[in-house]
C-alpha cells in the first residue's frame, strides 16, 4: 500500500478549524477532495509534515502553530496606501483586492489614506485539521515534471 511520502499524490478530504472559536475556515465537505503532490510546497509545511506515513483510508486530526502554518504576523506588511492609489475603486474595511505582490485586506479608510494589510488572513494563527486519506497514488512522470497534481482525466492547465 502507498504512503504518503515525497512525489507521491495524495488525495484527502478536510476541515479547517480555529481551535480557540471552533470557526471552520477551510472545509472540502461538499466539494471534490483536495488532490496535491507531496513534497513541491503545494501545501503548508505542517499540513504535509502530519500526514506523512499516511494511508489510504486513514484519519488524522493535528494542530499547526503558525510557524507550520502561515506563519507569524508580519508588521511591516500592514501598510498606509494614499486613497488616490485605489482610482475608481472605493475601498471599504474587510474587503481583499490584488495588487502586483498578491492579494492584500483593506483594514481602515481614513480620508487620504487606506490601511492594508498584505499577511494571509490566517498569519499568526493556530489551525486544526482534521483530515481523511481518500487515496495516495504514485506521481505520474508528467505530474512531476510539472510539480502538480493533475485530475482523473489528466492534464487540467
Amino acid at each position: 500500500m502507498t504512503k504518503i511520502e515525497k512525489d507521491v499524490v495524495a488525495t484527502v478530504h478536510y476541515t479547517g478549524t480555529l481551535p480557540e472559536s471552533g470557526e471552520v475556515f477551510d472545509s472540502s465537505e461538499g466539494r471534490d477532495p483536495l488532490r496535491f503532490l507531496v513534497g513541491h510546497k503545494q501545501m503548508i509545511p505542517g499540513f504535509e509534515e502530519e500526514l506523512l506515513g499516511a494511508v489510504k483510508g486513514e484519519r488524522r486530526t493535528f494542530t499547526l502553530e503558525p510557524e507550520r502554518a502561515y506563519g507569524a504576523v508580519i508588521e511591516e506588511a500592514v501598510q498606509q496606501i494614499p486613497a488616490e492609489m485605489f482610482g475608481e475603486i472605493t475601498p471599504e474595511p474587510g474587503m481583499t483586492l490584488m495588487s502586483d505582490v498578491g492579494p492584500f485586506r483593506v483594514v481602515s479608510v481614513e480620508e487620504a489614506t487606506v490601511t492594508v494589510d498584505f499577511n494571509h488572513q490566517l498569519a499568526g494563527k493556530t489551525l486544526e485539521f482534521s483530515v481523511e486519506v481518500v487515496d495516495v497514488t504514485v506521481a505520474t512522470e508528467e505530474e512531476l515534471a510539472h510539480g502538480h497534481a493533475h485530475g482523473p482525466g489528466g492534464v487540467e492547465h
